[in-house]
């Protein structure tokens, strides 16, 4: 079969390696489509702190069970399944309070463990989700991202009353924005990002207010309209958005962190507790798989509306270069194996 392997920073090949075999409790998928992450191009670029090498990359992806290892009675061959990249102990104190993303032994497939961008993958069976018939493969193909939203959200319960506060406008943002209108219809999606394409994305996938704060003042824009954000949600991930929405907040509001950035944010205590605000962080997702194909099968989220490029996985340098490169007009970029 073949496999797409980081090898090292920026040293990418396209080997031959034999098919793997299921472990008990493992199944065996024949990959069909898988989705680039930013953290793929972290990997690839030597950015990401926790991926070893070499490295089969990719934790989104989709595709039919084609083997089933000793001990596995819940899945079989030819099933369509979407993969929880999330690997669990399931007795670690985080596991044990629904927090498996956390767990002290966490593996993540693509990450510390070869991924899906490959002909063929084995994983936990329990990992495997099974896809309703009336969803497409390109949907989903898109349920992992959609679970970062859905984590999220989880937290934090927004409501119809929310003034939501969007930082970013990127893949993870625009889930975001699409899960609080369309599933939470929240009264109001205010998105901020420095690239006017990809605030037009961000209205596109529901957002009732843009603002490029690269252009104008974001504290004045809102000050301007007498809006306290309820809800922040920062998925542009920089150190400084943590005081600025901290600023911005209204008394009581939420704000969730979605960045892994390891420089410091410099944030007054008295401007949290003032206000008795509610910091929550959010990384990867907690069960949310079931969650997100519910929505799908609701057809409640559009995915479609995230996918902008496909690739034969053959051309997976092209594809990362136009993840990495075009911002203006590039969100999801899927391969097809």
């Amino acid at each position: 079969m073949k496999s797409i392997v980081i090898r090292q920073p920026d040293d990418l090949v396209i080997e031959e390696r034999a098919r793997p075999e299921p472990a008990p409790g493992e199944v065996r998928v024949k990959v069909k489509l898988a989705g680039i992450c930013g953290s793929d191009s972290h990997i690839y670029r030597g950015h990401n702190p926790f991926a070893k090498y070499p490295r089969v990359i990719g934790h989104e992806f989709y595709g039919i069970i084609d083997a089933v290892g000793d001990g596995v009675t819940d899945r079989k061959v030819g099933q369509r399944v979407s993969v929880d990249p999330v690997i669990s102990c399931g007795h670690c104190y985080p596991c044990s309070v629904g927090k498996p993303n956390v767990c002290t032994s966490l593996v993540v497939l693509g990450v510390h463990r070869d991924g899906g961008f490959s002909e063929y993958v084995v994983v936990p069976a329990q990992n495997c989700w099974l896809v309703p018939d009336t969803v497409p493969d390109r949907h989903a193909v898109m349920v992992e991202p959609f679970t970062i939203a859905a984590n999220v959200t989880g937290q934090v319960k927004p409501t119809d009353q929310d003034i939501a506060l969007v930082f970013g406008a990127g893949p993870m943002g625009l889930t975001t924005i699409q899960v609080l209108k369309r599933v939470y219809r929240v009264k109001q999606v205010i998105v901020t990002d420095q690239i006017d394409e990809r605030l037009q994305m961000a209205k596109r996938n529901g957002a009732d207010w843009t603002i490029n704060n690269g252009q104008t003042s974001l504290a004045e824009c809102l000050q301007d309209k007498g809006i306290k954000p309820t809800l922040i949600i920062d998925a542009a991930c920089h150190p400084s958005i943590f005081q600025e929405a901290v600023t911005l907040a209204s008394p009581a509001a939420r704000i969730v962190l979605m960045g892994f950035s390891t420089e410091p944010s410099q944030v007054a205590q008295q401007g949290i507790t003032g206000k008795e605000l509610s910091i929550f962080s959010s990384r990867l997702n907690a069960h949310k798989f079931p969650v997100v194909l519910a929505w799908l099968e609701q057809g409640l989220i559009d995915p479609e509306a995230l996918i902008t490029h496909a690739f034969e996985y053959q051309n997976i340098v092209d594809a990362i270069e136009i993840f990495e490169k075009d911002r203006k007009s590039c969100c999801k970029v899927l391969l097809t194996f």
